[in-house]
């Protein structure tokens, strides 16, 4: 989409009012294009813009916008970021509760959202019918996060065809999630220490993508290989996930206690020689998960596989129907006891 176009289509261009490429902090220019054109979308043509605070917009729906980036324009923290909001937070102006008003439905789409090693992404801070989409985000401490809504702690967001790149430091993860109900499809995560940590139920995982690498663009990795986690739980609710990738992650999926999550089509696997942890799902009590048609690749030359690692004595109802694994190269059974169908 080029400048004509967004113009003929209405969206308010952000180059109208100030310029790109300048290598200056931008930040309180944006905010204020975006606090004079409530229920409009701000467009955003490709260039960097330097960002040395966050910038919010507002879930109130009458003061909402949505903000479009052009592929290549770039939101990226200032050097000396120091604040531990994300850079760009959605619905914090005026937080709000509704679906039902015009202008409830505002978004970010687009470009590329540059965290610069030290600073968080993006962050859903209210409403109800939030989204996120076709976005790059890069070199940030936390990806995205979503936080409790103000609909008694559902956020109702959907999170779609967003890749994330993390900075590779410890606690570094891709997505947070606190509120509830939300749908995150089509995602590729990788340089973090946890792909996706859920502190919420009721949420939708559809081919997501964690990915363990070991810091090609740093001098050394700060992430011990053994704390990574691709799904991380943090709370004792339901969440259903399908075809969700752990690829090269030491541990795929951690769930707490009690966890009655739905696991359908996940594949688990390992290719690098570095590390001796390869678990599958990990629950530090009784395990009430349901898993079907898991594929877990093991490397074969490790001392550490497990299929699932429970405590000693650690009992419950859940099930793994019909995995696909090598039974030769796990050294820990304790998953046979929980098999439904047949290992193929």
């Amino acid at each position: 989409m080029n400048d004509i176009n967004a113009n003929a289509l209405g969206y308010v261009v952000v180059t109208d009012y100030l310029e790109a490429n300048t290598g200056k902090d931008v930040s309180d220019a944006i905010q204020k294009i975006i606090d004079e054109n409530p229920m409009r979308t701000i467009y955003f043509p490709d260039g960097e813009y330097i960002l040395a605070k966050p910038i919010c917009t507002s879930g109130k729906p009458e003061t909402a916008v949505s903000l479009q980036l052009s592929n290549f324009a770039i939101l990226k923290a200032a050097d000396g970021w120091d604040h531990t909001e994300a850079m760009v937070r959605l619905g914090a102006a005026e937080p709000y509760n509704t679906i039902y008003r015009n202008g409830s439905n505002y978004s970010f789409a687009g470009g590329i959202v540059d965290g610069n090693g030290v600073a968080n992404g993006i962050s859903i801070d209210s409403g109800r019918e939030t989204s996120i989409r076709n976005v790059s985000i890069k070199h940030t401490f936390i990806g995205i996060h979503i936080k409790r809504g103000a609909n008694n702690g559902s956020s109702d967001a959907d999170i779609e065809t967003v890749n994330i790149v993390g900075n590779n430091k410890k606690g570094s993860v891709g997505v947070l999630i606190e509120g509830y109900d939300n749908t995150l499809t089509n995602m590729r995560i990788a340089a973090i220490e946890v792909g996706i940590k859920l502190r919420s139920g009721g949420n939708c995982l559809r081919n997501i993508h964690p990915l363990f690498i070991y810091g090609y663009e740093y001098a050394e990795d700060d992430i011990n290989f053994e704390d990574s986690i691709a799904f991380l739980e943090e709370v004792s609710g339901t969440n259903w996930y399908d075809y969700c990738y752990s690829d090269q992650m030491a541990t795929g999926y951690k769930l707490i206690p009690g966890s009655k999550a739905v696991i359908v089509n996940a594949f688990i696997m390992w290719y690098s020689p570095r590390g001796n942890k390869e678990v599958g799902f990990q629950c530090d009590g009784d395990f009430n998960a349901s898993i079907t048609n898991p594929k877990i690749h093991f490397r074969g030359d490790t001392t550490n596989n497990a299929v699932l690692v429970l405590p000693e004595n650690a009992g419950g109802h859940g099930f793994i129907d019909n995995p696909i694994i090598d039974d030769n190269l796990v050294t820990d059974k304790t998953y046979k006891k929980f098999v439904t169908g047949r290992i193929i």
